[in-house]
């Protein structure tokens, strides 16, 4: 592979790794803020998980603790957006650069439910069985984290009309590619929440994976260099982009 096209922009990314690090740490639901780590279950420090064989890439590891029971009720067919920033509560310190996120940490943002029986005590976030209903990656050279920035820090997707009601864990990832040109060196951001699906829906799920399984560690969508293009410009050379994952759930 050659390399000296997008090696500025990679040194330029490697610089921020550290401080440019975040978490997704709240929910809206059709506007309204449910609250500061409420039903939402964010790790306790930014880093991110890089293994996707790990136990890690369900839900993370080392939460904050206390580590919420709230349930939030989501209508099927409303807007439910999630907050995600450089540390809890926001930015770290005045002037952060970083906040939400390092620009260079450009990638796609996706959802995913699992079926619970509590969303409350739900743990065991290896053994679930994971569906995707929302995803937005690389549109007109614009990632979907460039949509989240551009929110500050908030990222807007529906729930999906046909989702049957019930409890469910709800997964969001931030998948950062600024290094992805090598082995696990993708950062993966995720946080989960308990919520209750309320509505008329049937639907739950039918490309089931589970995580680790849903990725491998040289998937297209995981593993490439997204400056093989145009210098220094990380609109992977003008190539649509796999999101990395299994079919969104249609209705």
């Amino acid at each position: 592979m050659k390399t000296t096209q997008f090696l500025p922009a990679v040194l330029l990314a490697a610089a921020s790794t550290v401080s440019g690090h975040g978490m997704w740490q709240k929910l809206k639901v059709d506007g309204a803020d449910q609250g500061q780590n409420v039903a939402i279950r964010p790790p306790s420090v930014n880093n991110p998980v890089t293994m996707v064989t790990g136990s890690s890439i369900a839900c993370n590891t080392g939460l904050k603790s206390p580590v919420s029971t709230a349930v939030v009720k989501i209508p099927a067919g409303s807007t439910v957006s999630s907050w995600f920033q450089h540390v809890i509560g926001g930015a770290q310190g005045a002037n952060d650069a970083d906040n939400p996120i390092a620009v260079s940490h450009k990638g796609p943002i996706t959802v995913y439910l699992a079926k619970v029986s509590n969303a409350a005590t739900a743990t065991d976030y290896n053994s679930y069985q994971w569906f995707k209903i929302a995803e937005e990656g690389l549109n007109n050279g614009k990632w979907a984290v460039d949509t989240m920035i551009s929110k500050q820090g908030w990222w807007d997707f529906t729930m999906p009309s046909c989702v049957a009601p019930g409890q469910y864990l709800l997964r969001i990832e931030l998948l950062a590619l600024h290094s992805a040109y090598s082995q696990n060196a993708a950062q993966f951001y995720m946080s989960c929440a308990g919520i209750e699906v309320t509505g008329s829906g049937t639907k739950t799920g039918t490309d089931l994976v589970k995580f680790p399984g849903a990725y491998t560690p040289t998937d297209p969508g995981i593993m490439l260099n997204i400056y093989s293009g145009t210098p220094g410009v990380p609109n992977n050379g003008g190539k649509p982009y796999p999101i990395p994952g299994p079919k969104k759930l249609t209705c």
